[in-house]
């Protein structure tokens, strides 16, 4: 189990066991979506803040933390989007949530949303993988030669993670969030799920809603690490007026939020809620 944020209802889903959990009792109902490679604990430290106002749904993708699927699994952006279509659904929800997606996890409710007909009461964008180009030259690397990192020795991989989540944060990340990433991967299946969801990534996941975001039918805004150098700025604010949205650049964080701005993430999160 983690340290942080541990996970424990379980949704079978055909792709895989979905774990996820709700956090707050009452308010209107939240859903966090995460992106790669973290998992649902990069969401603790703005948890309590959120949850004293809302019902939080929260939940780690197929094959990134405690959601472990088995060995070839297809994870990519192609399948996220149906299997968070298809949790929604399972949470029963009397009324459409506002929703959070950070990083893959933006593109997984774009698509959900835009393709699926996945209904949100409002969404908040949040350093989001959706127009090109997005993917460092270090995942460009990986990609092509995924079969030779996923050989590399456990304490090798292991430092390449921490390397690589460390570039996506403006401050360091704290000891026990970076532990549970770390954890999540550090095995050897873990290990091979990293590479594997990394050789799957396929910008053209996001092109195929990039001429449909005109068309959202749900109220969004855009939040962005202007200090982001997984995903610069100004890509947030092409989304924006791709969809017609407004636009916050946060100053002196990076590309995880949640970590270098959580006041300011639970500002906008309790904004889109009405809160």
């Amino acid at each position: 189990m983690r340290r942080n944020l541990p996970l424990a209802r379980r949704f079978d889903h055909r792709i895989g066991p979905v774990f996820w959990d709700r956090f707050g009792d009452d308010g209107p109902d939240l859903v966090l979506v995460h992106g790669t490679p973290f998992n649902a604990a990069v969401w603790a430290d703005v948890m309590p803040a959120l949850a004293a106002r809302a019902r939080v749904h929260v939940y780690d993708l197929p094959g990134y933390g405690q959601s472990r699927v088995a060995a070839g699994t297809d994870i990519s952006l192609h399948v996220q989007n149906q299997v968070f279509a298809d949790w929604v659904a399972h949470l029963g929800l009397a009324r459409p949530p506002v929703v959070v997606g950070h990083d893959f996890g933006g593109a997984t409710v774009l698509r959900a949303h835009l393709l699926d007909g996945v209904e949100m009461r409002r969404l908040v964008l949040v350093d989001a993988v959706a127009l090109r180009p997005w993917g460092s030259a270090f995942v460009a690397h990986i990609r092509d030669h995924a079969a030779a990192f996923a050989g590399l020795p456990a304490h090798l991989h292991r430092a390449l993670v921490a390397a690589y989540v460390a570039e996506a944060a403006h401050r360091p990340i704290p000891p026990a969030i970076l532990a549970d990433i770390l954890d999540a991967w550090g095995d050897d299946h873990g290990a091979r799920a990293f590479y594997d969801q990394i050789a799957r990534m396929d910008p053209a996941a996001t092109d195929a809603v990039v001429p449909l975001l005109g068309q959202m039918r749900a109220p969004a805004q855009v939040l962005w690490g202007l200090d982001d150098r997984w995903l610069p700025a100004d890509q947030g604010r092409a989304l924006a007026d791709r969809i017609g949205c407004g636009f916050t650049g946060v100053a002196n964080a990076g590309h995880l939020l949640q970590l270098d701005a959580p006041a300011v993430l639970v500002a906008a999160v309790l904004d889109r809620l009405g809160c």
